[in-house]
């Protein structure tokens, strides 16, 4: 093999070579930075291999993102997943469901095991979310966006009612996390990639919750609500988790309690915004339509 066909096999390994590559670099990695030995022999080839296995990532990047356009312009299936928006909030609803309904008996079982309300107080946020999800998926499998705007309204006002009673629940979590010091403590790449997760879904429910305003339907609106009322929590959530891990004893326990009480209460203010405007909104918004179909009557 001459030296021009060793450099283009090294910066372009075939793809399941690099597949391999990727979690064995992040591991080793991640077991030299648990070691904090950064000056040792494994550490520095950890660091050369992740560095590696990026670049090549990044020369690799452009070809697959071609790829990925043909194959999504060419497949009928993927073209289906592109156009069709109710699929998209349908699928969406039913895994988030799951999930929600999954970790929630979760929750219900650790509060039984341990005999603590902080775990029925999760099981009963998490709960919350799954009725909510239950309600608009069960309308989507039957209905279209705009088939049935009046039952669409119905729910969106539902989901706002059930944000107020949901609120207190979170109540109690932030209650035990100010007053009873209840917070979670990681290893600190655990709490980092937590960190990541979190940022990236509260920027997803945003531009999530703006850019499906544009469908005007109601069931839409209230899918992305619970989306970002979920994020805001697992903000909360991570809060508590770098305030414990990360703090070296700069920051005193009264501090800590005061930062967890603060952004507890611009959480609980957002979701009760949130929940009071859903009320409002579709209840105007019943009303009119109410109104429009006597006025056609007469």
């Amino acid at each position: 093999m001459n030296l021009k066909a060793f450099g283009k096999a090294l910066l372009f390994p075939p793809l399941g070579v690099l597949l391999i590559l990727t979690p064995l670099s992040a591991a080793y990695l991640i077991y030299s930075l648990l070691c904090r030995d950064v000056k040792s022999v494994q550490a520095v080839l950890s660091y050369v291999l992740a560095t590696y296995v990026l670049t090549v990532w990044c020369m690799k990047l452009p070809r697959l993102i071609q790829r990925f356009l043909t194959f999504k312009e060419e497949n009928r299936y993927a073209r289906r997943w592109q156009d069709d928006v109710h699929l998209r909030i349908r699928l969406s609803l039913y895994s988030s469901l799951v999930w929600n309904t999954v970790y929630a008996v979760f929750q219900l079982v650790l509060g039984y095991y341990h005999h603590t309300f902080w775990y029925y107080s999760l099981a009963g946020y998490y709960l919350s979310l799954a009725v909510m999800r239950f309600v608009l998926a069960g309308h989507a499998r039957r209905h279209g966006a705009g088939e049935e705007l009046k039952k669409e309204l119905v729910r969106y006002r539902a989901c706002g009612i059930v944000f107020l009673m949901m609120n207190l629940a979170l109540s109690l979590i932030i209650f035990f996390m100010v007053y009873w010091n209840r917070t979670f403590h990681h290893n600190e790449i655990t709490t980092i990639a937590m960190a990541a997760y979190t940022f990236g879904a509260m920027a997803i429910a945003i531009v999530n919750l703006i850019k499906y305003r544009r469908y005007n339907s109601p069931l839409y609106s209230a899918s992305k609500a619970i989306n970002l009322a979920a994020a805001c929590v697992s903000m909360l959530t991570l809060e508590s988790t770098m305030l414990t891990t990360f703090n070296d004893g700069s920051l005193t326990p009264e501090a800590v309690r005061l930062f967890l009480a603060l952004s507890g209460i611009a959480v609980s203010a957002v979701i009760i915004t949130m929940a009071v405007m859903m009320i409002v909104r579709g209840t105007k918004q019943i009303r009119q339509l109410s109104k429009n179909k006597g006025e056609a009557y007469e």
